[in-house]
């Protein structure tokens, strides 16, 4: 298992639980503090297949080829995208890794090689959680819909911070307060859950 000290992942229990709102609400306590980048996750089963929600879907699925993942600098050409909105927000650099679950691990490694070594780092996933022990792990619940992920539920008892229904505006302030970011003795960025 990799750690990351610096990073701060974010998984959830299904869609549209507000992950990206959440990485947006940090970015704007963290910028200009320290360089930030983001990283979202398409996590695949296996390469060559349809899309695991049915239809086509965003194409991540079906076009690793042969590769065990690919990496891509989001330059923000698709504004209505989360990762246009990501960098709108702030962000200095949005990266989409699309992955075979058995190269998550490999894809990770190649991210960091891509971004300043005192970056801090926000990643919405829950797989990654099987490969990296991040700084802090903040699990999202949406309480609407109770069906759960079978990737969060492998994770739910990883996390440090559990949160259902993060929509409203001090709920996010709540969970950023949480957060302390600092450098340790060694002077390496590193996140950590406060009280």
């Amino acid at each position: 298992m990799v750690r990351s000290k610096r990073m701060i992942l974010i998984g959830s229990s299904g869609q549209n639980t507000g992950k990206t709102t959440l990485v947006k609400a940090f970015i704007k306590v963290w910028k200009g503090r320290f360089p930030i980048a983001v990283l979202k996750i398409t996590s695949i089963a296996e390469a060559g297949v349809l899309c695991c929600r049915g239809g086509c879907g965003c194409g991540a699925c079906g076009n690793l080829g042969n590769l065990p993942f690919i990496l891509a600098e989001e330059r923000g050409e698709a504004p209505e995208k989360d990762t246009g909105a990501l960098l709108d927000a702030g962000a200095d650099h949005v990266f989409w890794l699309r992955s075979l679950y058995s190269a998550l691990a490999e894809g990770y490694s190649a991210f960091l090689e891509k971004i300043p070594k005192d970056a801090l780092i926000f990643c919405e996933s829950n797989s990654l959680r099987e490969v990296v022990h991040p700084g802090c792990f903040i699990m999202l619940i949406n309480s609407a819909h109770p069906a759960m992920k079978p990737t969060a539920a492998r994770v739910l008892a990883l996390a440090d911070m559990v949160v259902q229904n993060t929509r409203r505006p001090e709920d996010l302030e709540r969970i950023v307060l949480r957060i302390q970011v600092k450098h340790d003795p060694a002077g390496d960025l590193r996140v950590s859950l406060g009280c």
